[in-house]
């Protein structure tokens, strides 16, 4: 059994308890604006969600209880009837995951995003079940809400592991591109193709795994692992260290100014960014500042402030 490093980090306080599921995850379906349906739908669509991400193994890894990935969905029904069909709604899907930063009480976010391409099917006593090997299933309405919540399941765990080891979220990108390439293809389905937005799931994913954004993910186990695990130690040097690699976000940007993956990352990052740059000298805070205005446009006004 391979242990994750976080049990290493984690040895001296919390046991390793095998055969644990991955995430401690928090399911919310508002349906305030969804009248002439029972409300114990809702309450099952909740529950069955709740019960997908939490008792599905997504890795062949064992999470201690303390290793956990704590995560919290929110479901905003915004309609149904769609396509005709009273039991197939309208939703925006927010979702919200961290990690312990090492030797405090810290967690920082891992994602912190808003899907706005998100409808399915779900009727009064469903169950839910996913398979890598049938996302598409037998009817596209119906599946696209396992397929949507096991894509961002895999993107977290990616994003998690990538944070502990370079690029050690890649086989978790690639089964969440699995998902893209065989997603759910219907009257109502969408957020999946490249050729619908140039911001939604495919682009997310194609990005993270695309070597013209390859500074991204480098930077992200750089803030991660040898920044923020050794604030409690080197709190000065592990600043510094996130601080200057910023530069390899913008260069990202620079050349890739259409890119979601950017402000993906500051959807997450954003405040993390203006409390370490609140904690840098203020002679040394201009040459970031320069480059946050420029990478994270709604917090430019933030970041001025510290100037």
């Amino acid at each position: 059994m391979r242990k994750r490093l976080l049990s290493i980090l984690l040895l001296l306080t919390c046991c390793i308890c095998a055969q644990a599921q991955e995430f401690n995850c928090k399911v919310t379906v508002r349906h305030d604006k969804i009248t002439g349906v029972d409300a114990q739908v809702f309450t099952g669509m909740q529950a069955a969600i709740t019960d997908l991400v939490n008792s599905h193994k997504w890795t062949n890894d064992d999470f201690a209880t303390a290793e956990k990935i704590d995560c919290n969905i929110f479901i905003n029904l915004t309609g149904n009837n769609v396509n005709g069909d009273i039991d197939a709604y309208s939703a925006t899907l927010s979702i919200q995951a961290a990690r312990p930063v090492y030797n405090s009480g810290y967690t920082s976010k891992l994602i912190d995003y808003v899907d706005k391409d998100f409808s399915f099917h779900f009727a009064q006593n469903n169950t839910l079940h996913f398979d890598d090997n049938q996302v598409s299933g037998t009817d596209p309405m119906s599946s696209n809400l396992s397929a949507v919540v096991a894509y961002y399941c895999y993107l977290v765990l990616a994003l998690d592991y990538d944070s502990f080891s370079p690029e050690g979220g890649t086989p978790y990108l690639k089964k969440a591109q699995n998902i893209v390439n065989n997603a759910p293809d219907g009257k109502g389905v969408s957020g999946w193709k490249a050729v619908e937005s140039t911001h939604n799931r495919y682009w997310i994913v194609d990005e993270l795994l695309n070597n013209r954004y390859a500074d991204v993910r480098s930077f992200w186990y750089t803030m991660h692992r040898e920044g923020l695990d050794s604030m409690t130690a080197k709190p000065n040097e592990a600043r510094t260290r996130i601080l200057t690699n910023i530069r390899k976000l913008y260069n990202v940007n620079r050349e890739n100014p259409s890119s979601i993956l950017i402000q993906f990352v500051f959807n997450a990052k954003g405040d993390e960014f203006l409390h370490l740059l609140s904690g840098a000298q203020k002679s040394e805070r201009g040459q970031y500042i320069t480059m946050l205005d420029a990478l994270d446009v709604p917090n430019a006004a933030k970041y001025n402030l510290l100037r």
